[in-house]
């Protein structure tokens, strides 16, 4: 966007006539060619996905991805039953695909007897899973159960976010990866991916990025590799989700002015002494022995500073965001 704004400001920008203007095309075919790529990813093993056979409980918010999550199911062999799958953008709910969002698909799975529920967001690029007990399970595990897939067949290196949950580091140490942070936004990861020559990556909102098709996060392609994932492990969600560490997550936003931001970042490592700390984005701490980590972080969207914490427990994630909160307030 600064480069753009940058050339709109002192550059002379290409003109040309009214008869040598480019046209805008239709391309009918897209759908079709992105779901014949996911189909041939090597990742996928098709005999098996068809002969598994997955009742899959669908959630499309009534966006975008119905246009192409029911074909792809369909090729893998599922059954589907869905709801919210009109293209018309009129959101039932909040689109946001987390855990808090999915009281219907939660019911929905366990009325239709489904082997687990996948509800996407409007333009079908983040993926949230709810087991086939009706739980779900936060958008993290989309991830971590993809890097499984792609890990087991070709270990490397896995690239997310700094607010992202240790549970996908957790997956990738299992497979012998090595666990790659990168500032928050899709951006930075699928750069940091194309730098480290990741095999996988994502962010902890549900997207799940695979470079052997391209460089964004995919909902169907996540869709596939967590189906996948069941055919590896012969189990079911809610199995193959509780072989990992439980973690919590606790988020909360304060106001805080900018200019205090360098301070306020100085007397957090200072009293929450730690065992690690990145500054590529805002501050995270991390407590190995604790298994915790904090980020604290400017949005970029409002006028807050962003408190994340993560530990096994719920207390202890809360008493991060506390401390970390008081700390701010004696700088402010």
């Amino acid at each position: 966007m600064s480069e753009f704004l940058e050339f709109a400001l002192h550059e002379e920008p290409t003109r040309a006539g009214w008869d040598e203007l480019g046209a805008v095309g239709l391309d009918q075919d897209a759908v079709a060619r992105h779901l014949a790529a996911i189909l041939a990813l090597p990742q996928l093993d098709l005999p098996a996905l068809r002969a598994r056979g997955f009742k899959v409980a669908l959630d499309c918010v009534r966006g975008a991805g119905a246009t192409i999550m029911p074909q792809l199911l369909d090729a893998m062999g599922c059954e589907m039953v869905a709801i919210n799958t009109e293209t018309d953008g009129r959101f039932p709910r909040d689109p946001e695909p987390t855990a808090d969002n999915l009281p219907e698909l939660a019911v929905f799975v366990r009325a239709e007897g489904a082997d687990l529920g996948l509800a996407v967001d409007p333009d079908v690029d983040r993926l949230s899973l709810v087991n086939e007990r009706g739980v779900p399970l936060g958008e993290d595990f989309t991830l971590a159960l993809a890097c499984s897939v792609v890990l087991r067949r070709t270990p490397g290196k896995v690239v997310t976010n700094l607010s992202t949950s240790r549970v996908v580091e957790d997956v990738a140490r299992a497979y012998g990866g090595e666990l790659v942070r990168a500032p928050v936004g899709e951006i930075n990861v699928a750069r940091r991916m194309q730098s480290e020559a990741a095999v996988v990556g994502g962010e902890g909102n549900g997207g799940v990025i695979l470079p052997d098709l391209h460089y964004t996060r995919d909902a169907p392609v996540a869709s596939a590799l967590i189906l996948q994932h069941l055919v590896d492990e012969g189990t079911t969600l809610s199995a193959a989700a509780e072989r990992w560490p439980s973690y919590t997550i606790v988020k909360n936003k304060i106001s805080f002015p900018r200019e205090g931001l360098p301070d306020a970042y100085v007397e957090l490592e200072r009293q929450l002494a730690s065992d690690g700390v990145d500054s590529s984005d805002g501050l995270r701490l991390h407590w190995d022995a604790r298994q915790a980590w904090l980020h604290v972080r400017p949005s970029g969207t409002e006028p807050v500073v962003r408190l994340i914490a993560e530990a096994p427990e719920r207390v202890e994630a809360e008493e991060l965001i506390e401390r970390a909160t008081a700390v701010m307030d004696g700088v402010g």
